[in-house]
């Protein structure tokens, strides 16, 4: 299948995998769909241990717990990304410490982490944005000499690369999304945690699987006889956890998605293609850079808008003159997680996160664009993209 082929959101083998569960009345002597699904990303990504989950946020939270993070730790987060990496950190009772970053990629800073790390700092996060892996080589040699453990939010990002390396598989952890707008779906919400460490991976499995004791790092649970399970006297619990499983539906529905993932991930880089010719010379806007050596998954195409000191067009005229044009409109970055209502509304928190501590990144949420690149058909997003020229084009003349 090539991705011009890539209409349908769900062509592949899903029905047929949904309808093969639906009609099995047991699995006592098969695999079940999670771990099939768990196995054809290890071995896909080069990772030991994959850990389904239900969503790229439970994924984190298990990430949390499996690296002992707790009461009193610091885990040093990006300020341009989404809140739920700063919610895993709280509900592990930990602290959030933001660090800004480089403008130019969006990724966190290794300059900054450096100003930040303290005697109580447990853990990094990385946040891969849009499906540009951060420069991981300096931020785990630092985490090394200080023996702190990184966390990989690669939730934007599947099969990008980094040096020639998968991206997403170099951190002491990482955790990938599979929600419903991401490069592929689990049906609607998913996640999965990618680990090399054995003591990691069965953590996570346990506080996601309700504590189960016989949980291990590449299964559900170790097999054991009936007469042992149906016995009143058989202990089941010896960790206090979740229930973050992924369903069985779901992992039919991510295996037969990540089976065309290469395609699907091309599809979106050409998307990206078609909008980077379109803004191609012009002087202000910024495409987010790709370093040499990287390869960008493109969840959307970004760049900074700098219209409005260039030619008058703030960016929220820029955007409606786009959809009048018949574009499909755009989303922005994230408010900086720290700026919030739900840290600015909270007394615990609005006197320590305050307006100004990371000034890139607050600068900069507020001019990014970004196009979708899910584009069903090729054809499609060339239109799209033909109207963002055509308007570049239109405000550099009237300029």
């Amino acid at each position: 299948m090539s991705i011009h082929d890539l209409h349908g959101k769900f062509n592949g083998k899903e029905f047929e995998y949904i309808s093969n569960y639906l009609d099995s009345e047991s699995y006592s002597d098969e695999k079940s769909w999670a771990q099939r699904f768990e196995e054809e990303v290890s071995k896909h990504t080069g990772v030991k241990y994959a850990v389904a989950c239900n969503s790229g946020t439970s994924g984190l939270h298990m990430a949390m717990y499996a690296c002992g993070i707790g009461h009193g730790d610091e885990v040093i987060t990006p300020a341009l990304t989404v809140v739920m990496d700063a919610y895993a950190v709280i509900h592990v009772g930990a602290t959030p410490v933001f660090v800004d970053v480089e403008r130019d990629t969006y990724g966190i800073s290794v300059e900054e982490i450096k100003k930040k790390i303290t005697n109580k700092t447990k853990a990094i996060i990385t946040v891969s944005l849009q499906g540009l892996s951060v420069d991981m080589d300096p931020i785990l040699e630092l985490a090394k000499e200080n023996n702190i453990v990184v966390i990989d939010d690669s939730a934007q990002n599947i099969l990008g690369e980094y040096k020639g390396r998968v991206a997403g598989t170099l951190a002491d952890i990482s955790v990938l999304s599979f929600e419903n707008k991401k490069h592929m779906t689990s049906g609607s919400e998913g996640g999965m945690l990618l680990t090399d460490v054995e003591e990691y991976a069965v953590r996570a499995r346990k506080f996601g699987g309700i504590g189960y004791k016989h949980m291990t790092a590449s299964a559900g649970r170790t097999s054991l006889a009936l007469s042992d399970v149906q016995d009143p006297d058989y202990e089941r619990f010896d960790t206090i956890g979740l229930n973050y499983r992924m369903s069985e539906v779901s992992a039919a529905i991510g295996l037969a998605q990540f089976e065309r993932i290469s395609d699907i991930v091309e599809r979106r880089i050409a998307v990206a293609n078609m909008f980077k010719e379109a803004v191609k010379g012009c002087s202000w806007i910024a495409p987010q850079r790709v370093p040499e050596g990287y390869k960008h998954s493109y969840y959307t195409y970004s760049f900074e808008y700098k219209g409005f000191e260039a030619v008058g067009v703030s960016w929220k005229e820029f955007y409606n003159m786009y959809v009048k044009a018949g574009g499909d409109g755009f989303y922005s970055a994230c408010v900086v997680p720290y700026l919030e209502p739900v840290f600015q509304n909270n007394e615990n928190y609005n006197k320590v996160y305050t307006k100004g501590m990371c000034p890139v990144a607050e600068d900069l949420q507020k001019k990014i664009m970004q196009f979708k690149t899910n584009y069903r058909s090729l054809s499609v997003a060339q239109k799209k993209a033909d109207i963002l020229k055509a308007l570049i084009d239109k405000i550099g003349k009237v300029k």
